[in-house]
């Protein structure tokens, strides 16, 4: 997965705005107690990270 395709998901999932905010600041027991942002910069795949969100968040199938 693309970082646009997974920016774009998160932005369909949680509105535009909410995105960075959560992405910055919930922290995911999956990505090992990091944030999206911190995964990402550590170079955790946007796929992995994606995954990541799904588990923890009730995604719609049509975005998974």
């Amino acid at each position: 997965m693309r970082l646009t395709e997974f920016w774009r998901r998160m932005n369909a999932h949680f509105g535009e705005t909410y995105a960075e905010s959560w992405a910055r600041d919930y922290v995911i027991a999956p990505l090992g107690g990091r944030t999206v942002v911190q995964a990402l910069a550590d170079g955790e795949s946007a796929k992995t990270v994606w995954r990541a969100v799904c588990q923890v968040e009730d995604v719609p199938s049509k975005l998974r």
